[in-house]
């Protein structure tokens, strides 16, 4: 699924990293740098990396926050937002193609059932975190 979209997506000449970094910040425009780190899972020198060069292509914009100018905020660019537009189309369509045959109902059972995965998951890495917390102290 991630291969098909890629293929559609790569007219936008963006790599993946970068259109996951842009749909963020299209969906949460003002997010903070670190805080995007978080969001992708990725290193915060990486991010870095990623909105230099996004910033560079037009794409996104860096400003300070009005209460601590040390925080970096991330914005989207009108060429961002159109591209998130298209981005958000061809997901859709790559979406569609990958349930075909598949009916309503267990469209939703599915989704339900990966909703409660990525909940699982989630939850572990909160207990993890407070097991890992509990044992430093």
């Amino acid at each position: 699924m991630r291969k098909r979209f890629e293929a559609r997506a790569s007219g936008l000449g963006l790599s993946s990293a970068q259109w996951r970094l842009l749909v963020r910040v299209a969906k949460e425009a003002g997010v903070a740098q670190a805080r995007l780190a978080e969001l992708l899972e990725i290193e915060p020198i990486s991010v870095s990396r990623l909105v230099d060069r996004m910033e560079e292509g037009g794409w996104i914009e860096r400003r300070s926050d009005a209460t601590d100018r040390r925080v970096r905020m991330i914005f989207p660019t009108a060429k961002a937002n159109a591209a998130y537009a298209e981005v958000k189309s061809l997901a859709g369509e790559v979406y569609e193609e990958s349930l075909v045959g598949v009916s309503p109902d267990d469209r939703r059972v599915l989704i339900r059932a990966l909703d409660t995965i990525v909940q699982n998951l989630a939850d572990g890495e909160t207990s993890s975190l407070k097991s890992t917390e509990g044992a430093a102290a």
